[in-house]
């Protein structure tokens, strides 16, 4: 299926720009992001963070940690002063699971709305799995499966559904639930995760799991460390089941001063990240997990989404991100719209590169032909290949975003070869290279063909017949669009496919 220039469910861009600023109390972070919404894609802007850890005197005292109160006390302050001048109903405050079970979280909460304004919200369990579900399908709507959540806390988990994640349980599998910061027993600590596990495992067994929590994308970094991955983008990594366990098992047998001599992990998660790993390594035996799924996305994106309207949340993220990213350079938006119908009778002949995601990387790529408008003309490929493969856009995979890097490096370039050749190659087949060669060539010549004019791509048709691709033009236009420049460009474009090329 298509996706149509006039369909407004995958356009945004007459959507005006808004800030939303969500501050989260966890039981072990409390974090304040500002993000820009734009349609469907959600940008962050700004995000601090203070591990207080509230949580981590709870399984024993019943109470927050009174270190972790002043702590998340003078980083709410500081939230406050950031904010000022906001309008109260684009803050969105909530507290977790800690402030949720403490005795004496109705005390911290008035102290917080005394001391700082803040009126939080507190999340119930389910609530707080299904707005994690929620972030997840925000960062990835096609995502099936199983959400795990992972705080300081409590482990939550959730069915995937796009239209209403439902039926999901908290259960006390947080680190400082299971003995953090003490020095981890894994045999002991094991036993008891699968004992908290055990009525939960057989409601949720999965395939895919999406591990959402900064725990686990630690690990998700580690993993990318030691296997030596080039793409070092944590949302949407993949593990496969071994690589999983192998990871998970090596971060539960070290010791803190083993984390410590680590490259790339958070130095305040060494008392707990071992935890975390054994939580992992036990839900992917008692789920039957195959794959894992790291989503950057999770409970404020969720909330984030779920304020959108029905319109704006039904639109395709990747499309609206990329969309948003050349509009945020002031250039228009109707040519990548132009472009997508003016590629599609070409390349609807062609076999699918992505199955079913085919359309919609082709619709995302159109949206950044203008990407390299206020470059270098003389690096203009290289700077927006760089931009593309590490842009903060949901809705793709790793091997996705390579894809439309290369694609947008041939729309400025016809280099054989991409920059950062080794990264590619991990993560995207010859034939997807080809593709996304192919596809940059395609929208290099719609805008040098048309003068980056929208208006003039319906009198002109790309097609391919046979072994050919064809470019012909409305029979009063032929002088006006087919010029030298253009003649070279399509030349271009068929030997990327490997066709034979005629113009007339």
């Amino acid at each position: 299926m298509w996706p149509r220039a006039d369909n407004r469910v995958l356009s945004g861009s007459d959507q005006a720009s808004r800030q939303t600023a969500v501050i989260d109390v966890g039981s072990n972070s409390v974090r304040l992001v500002i993000y820009r919404i734009e349609g469907r894609s959600i940008w962050t802007i700004f995000n601090e963070k203070a591990l207080a850890g509230l949580g981590r005197n709870l399984p024993a005292t019943g109470r927050l940690s009174p270190e972790g109160v002043e702590t998340a006390i003078a980083a709410l302050r500081r939230f406050r002063v950031a904010l000022s001048g906001w309008d109260h109903a684009d803050i969105v405050a909530v507290a977790t699971a800690a402030v949720r079970e403490a005795s004496d979280g109705p005390q911290f909460l008035a102290r917080v709305e005394g001391e700082t304004g803040f009126r939080l919200r507190v999340v119930s369990g389910a609530e707080e799995a299904r707005y994690a579900a929620l972030g997840v399908i925000a960062g990835q709507p096609d995502a099936a499966g199983v959400v795990g959540d992972l705080g300081g806390s409590s482990l939550e988990l959730v069915h995937l559904d796009p239209d209403a994640p439902s039926g999901g349980v908290t259960l006390p599998l947080g680190p400082f639930a299971l003995g953090a910061p003490k020095t981890l027993d894994i045999d002991k600590v094991r036993k008891v995760v699968d004992n908290r596990l055990d009525k939960a495992a057989l409601s949720f067994r999965t395939r895919e799991f999406h591990a959402v929590g900064g725990a686990w994308r630690n690990l998700a970094l580690l993993h990318m460390e030691m296997s030596d991955y080039p793409l070092r983008v944590a949302h949407q990594y993949e593990m496969s089941r071994s690589d999983a366990v192998d990871v998970a098992r090596f971060v539960a047998r070290q010791s803190k001063n083993s984390l410590e001599r680590m490259q790339g992990l958070s130095k305040k998660r060494f008392d707990t990240l071992p935890y975390s790993a054994l939580v992992l390594d036990a839900l992917i035996h008692r789920l039957g997990v195959e794959r894992i799924v790291i989503s950057a996305y999770g409970l404020r994106e969720g909330l984030l989404l779920e304020a959108m309207t029905p319109q704006e949340a039904a639109r395709d993220p990747l499309i609206e991100g990329c969309e948003a990213l050349t509009a945020v350079r002031g250039l228009s938006t109707h040519l990548g719209l132009a472009l997508q119908d003016w590629l599609r009778p070409a390349f609807e002949r062609l076999s699918p590169a992505f199955g079913a995601r085919d359309p919609i990387l082709i619709a995302a790529a159109c949206r950044l032909a203008d990407l390299g408008a206020r470059l270098h003309p003389d690096h203009r490929g290289e700077l927006a290949f760089e931009q593309v493969l590490r842009a903060p856009i949901a809705g793709m995979s790793h091997a996705e975003r390579a894809f439309l890097a290369c694609a947008v490096f041939a729309r400025h370039s016809s280099a054989p070869n991409t920059p950062d050749q080794t990264t590619v190659a991990k993560v995207l087949s010859n034939e997807r290279r080809q593709r996304a060669r192919a596809l940059g060539a395609a929208i290099r010549l719609g805008c040098d063909l048309s003068g980056r004019n929208p208006g003039l791509l319906p009198h002109s048709r790309l097609a391919i017949e046979g072994e050919r691709l064809t470019l012909t033009t409305d029979p009063d236009w032929r002088d006006m669009l087919l010029g030298e420049q253009t003649a070279k460009r399509a030349q271009t474009l068929a030997q990327a496919l490997r066709l034979k090329l005629q113009v007339g």
